[in-house]
C-alpha cells in the first residue's frame, strides 16, 4: 500500500495549524533579529532607517520583533540601505513562504517549480485564479476571523503565486470549476463579475484551459473533494488534497496514478474547453 503524507512529512492527519502559522516563530524572528543587529550597527534610528526604505519606524518595530512578516521589496532595500552585502536578501525566499499557512508552504514551492499544473475547484475558484477582491473576500469570511494585517499577507501571498502565468518557459495549466463556484457570489455581484472576467482572461492564452462542470452533469466523478495533481521538472509527479486546512501529499505511484485517472474522466465530463469560456461569457450576460 502507498504511502500519504502530510506536506512538510508531518504525520498524516496531524492538524496543521502549528504555532509557525503565524509571524513571531522561526525565520521571521531570525530575520528580525538580523535586521536589528544590522541597524544598530549601522548606528539608524528605527525612525531614520525606516524613512530611507519607505516604512514607518512601527513597520520597522514590528518585523524586528518578528511580529509582521516583511515583503520582499522591504527585504532588497534593507539589504541595500543596510550594506548586508546579500545576508538579508538570502533569506528572502525562506522568508516569503511564511506568508503562507503551515499546511500550504511546502505546496507553494512545488506549484512555483511546476512544469504542469492540473487543479479540481470544487469550493471556491482556485486561488490561482482568484482576484484580489475576490481572495480578499475569502479569508475575510475565514472562521476563526484572521486579523487584517494576516488578511493582507494571505492576499499578497496569493497574489504572489500568479507569477507562474508569466514564468519562462511556460508552464502547462488546466482547472475543472464547478458550476456552483462560478454562480457563488463571494463578496458580490460585482467581485463575482471581476472573477469571472479574469477568468476568461486566463483562459484564453495558450498554456492554459479552463472547463467548467455543469451542475445539470449526470456523471461526475470528482464528488470526493478538489485536489490539485504537479509534475515537476524532473517529471516527478504528485498530488496534493487539502481541506479543512489539513493537506497530504501523495507521492507513491499507486495514489497519484488514481488522481490522474480520476482527472482524465473529471474532464472528459465537463465541458469542453471552449464551450466552457462560452458558459462563463454567458453568466457575465445574466443580471
Amino acid at each position: 500500500m502507498g504511502r500519504a503524507m502530510t506536506v512538510g512529512d508531518a504525520e498524516a492527519g496531524q492538524r496543521q495549524d502549528r504555532p509557525e502559522d503565524e509571524p513571531g516563530t522561526g525565520v521571521v524572528t531570525a530575520f528580525g533579529r538580523q535586521l536589528k543587529l544590522l541597524r544598530v550597527r549601522a548606528g539608524l534610528e528605527r525612525a531614520e532607517f525606516g524613512k530611507r526604505v519607505g516604512y514607518s519606524a512601527d513597520t520597522v518595530a514590528s518585523i524586528e520583533q518578528g511580529r509582521r512578516i516583511p515583503q520582499a521589496r522591504f527585504i532588497e532595500k534593507a539589504d541595500e540601505v543596510l550594506g548586508a552585502g546579500g545576508v538579508l536578501a538570502a533569506l528572502k525566499e525562506e522568508v516569503g513562504r511564511a506568508q503562507y499557512p503551515a499546511f500550504f508552504r511546502d505546496m507553494a514551492r512545488l506549484e512555483a517549480e511546476a512544469v504542469t499544473l492540473h487543479v479540481y475547484g470544487a469550493l471556491a475558484v482556485p486561488g490561482l485564479l482568484q482576484t484580489e477582491d475576490y481572495a480578499r473576500a475569502v479569508f475575510t469570511m475565514r472562521r476563526p476571523l484572521l486579523d487584517e494585517e494576516t488578511v493582507d499577507q494571505r492576499v499578497g501571498a496569493r497574489l504572489a503565486r500568479q507569477e507562474i502565468f508569466s514564468r519562462r518557459p511556460l508552464p502547462t495549466l488546466s482547472f475543472v470549476i464547478e458550476e456552483s463556484v462560478l454562480r457563488r457570489p463571494v463578496g458580490g455581484r460585482s467581485v463575482l463579475r471581476g472573477q469571472l472576467e479574469q477568468i476568461l482572461l486566463h483562459g484564453q492564452r495558450r498554456n492554459v484551459e479552463v472547463q467548467v462542470m455543469p451542475i445539470g452533469a449526470v456523471e461526475h466523478c470528482g464528488l470526493a473533494g478538489p485536489f490539485t495533481l504537479i509534475e515537476n521538472r524532473d517529471g516527478r509527479r504528485m498530488a496534493y488534497v487539502e481541506v479543512q486546512r489539513i493537506s497530504r501529499l501523495h507521492t507513491e505511484r499507486p495514489q497519484v496514478r488514481d488522481a490522474e485517472e480520476q482527472y482524465g474522466i473529471l474532464r472528459a465530463q465537463a465541458l469542453t474547453p471552449r464551450e466552457s469560456l462560452a458558459f462563463v461569457e454567458g453568466l457575465l450576460g445574466e443580471k
